[in-house]
C-alpha cells in the first residue's frame, strides 16, 4: 500500500544532507523551543511502497518528540528523495541510520541524550539499530509504530529496556498483522499497546498517536 499523504512539522525544518555508506543520505532537522533534551533519529517506512521521511507517521512521531523538548531527525534511507543508493531489504539501510545517529548524536564525551524511533520498515531497522547500539551507549527512548516484523525478523529488546520502549500498533492493520506483532513481542514479554480500530497508517487517529508517544516520552524509565 502507497502512502503518499504528508505534512510538514514546521515552517523552520531544516534540510541538508550527510555522507552515508552509498553516498549522500538527506536529512530534516526540527528542533524544540528552547534547549534540546537530546536528538530523536526517526526512521520511515518501507522505500519501494512509497515511504520517505515525509511520511505523516513519521512527521507526527517528530512533532512529538519536539514537543517533549527533543530535536528531532528524520532521513530518506538510501534510493529515496535526495539520498545516494538503493534499496537494501534492510541491512544498507541500518547502516544509514547509524550513520544518521553518529552524524547527529555521536559516542564519547559529551555525547547527547539519544532517543529512536521508527514506524514500519522504519521501526523494523530501528529494532536492529537498537540491539547494536544498546550495548554500547544509553539510549533513553525507544518508539515501534506498525513494527514490520513478516517480512523479516525484528531484533528483540533487551528486557532491561522495557520500560523506556513503547510498541504501538493498530488493532486492524492489515499490512503488519497484530497477531505477528504479539508472536514477536510474546516469548520477550514485551508488552504491546493497541490503538483499538487503528489501522497501519493510523487514519484519522494521528492525534491518539500522538499523544500515547508524547505520553511515553514523558514519563520516567530506566
Amino acid at each position: 500500500m502507497l502512502e503518499k499523504d504528508v505534512f510538514f512539522v514546521n515552517s523552520q525544518t531544516r534540510k541538508s544532507s550527510i555522507q552515508g555508506q552509498a553516498g549522500a543520505l538527506e536529512i530534516a532537522l526540527d528542533e524544540p523551543e528552547g534547549v534540546s533534551r537530546g536528538v530523536a533519529v526517526i526512521a520511515h517506512p518501507h522505500p519501494l511502497f512509497g515511504g520517505s521521511m515525509d511520511n505523516k507517521v513519521v512527521q507526527t512521531l517528530a512533532r512529538a518528540f519536539v514537543q517533549c523538548g527533543w530535536s528531532a531527525v528524520r532521513f530518506n534511507f538510501r534510493g529515496v528523495g535526495g539520498s545516494a543508493g538503493s534499496h537494501d531489504e534492510g541491512r544498507g539501510e541500518l547502516e544509514d541510520l547509524l550513520a544518521v545517529v553518529q552524524h547527529a548524536a555521536p559516542a564519547g564525551e559529551g555525547e547527547r541524550a539519544l532517543a529512536l524511533a521508527g514506524f514500519s520498515f522504519g521501526a523494523f531497522v530501528t529494532t536492529h539499530a537498537f540491539a547494536r547500539l544498546n550495548p554500547i551507549r544509553s539510549i533513553e527512548k525507544l518508539v515501534l509504530v506498525g513494527t514490520s516484523v513478516s517480512r523479516a525478523p525484528a531484533a528483540a529488546i533487551d528486557q532491561a529496556a522495557h520500560l523506556k520502549t513503547l510498541v504501538l500498533h493498530g488493532e486492524q492493520d492489515d499490512t503488519v498483522l497484530l497477531s505477528a506483532v504479539l508472536d514477536w513481542a510474546r516469548p520477550q514479554a514485551l508488552p504491546v499497546t493497541v490503538v483499538p480500530g487503528g489501522g497501519h497508517f493510523f487514519h484519522g487517529q494521528l492525534p491518539l498517536l500522538k499523544n500515547l508517544v508524547v505520553r511515553h516520552l514523558s514519563s520516567p524509565s530506566s
